[in-house]
């Protein structure tokens, strides 16, 4: 009975560490998306500014 006891310990106290684990990893990967996020939307703004910029030079043009 110790014994299954013992083993049940373990199986906890591993399971409760991988739980552990993959909150840690849980929230490191959310702080990658929400910095992944702002740099998309800071690349697109600039392509944004880019394409506005190219219009403005087309529409320099003469026909």
């Amino acid at each position: 009975m110790q014994a299954e006891l013992d083993a049940l310990e373990t199986k906890l106290a591993l399971m409760l560490e991988r739980y552990h684990a993959m909150r840690d990893e849980t929230l490191k990967l959310r702080q990658q998306v929400v910095a992944l996020e702002s740099n998309n939307k800071h690349l697109s703004d600039k392509l944004n500014e880019a394409r506005v910029r190219a219009e403005a030079l087309f529409n320099k043009i003469p026909d």
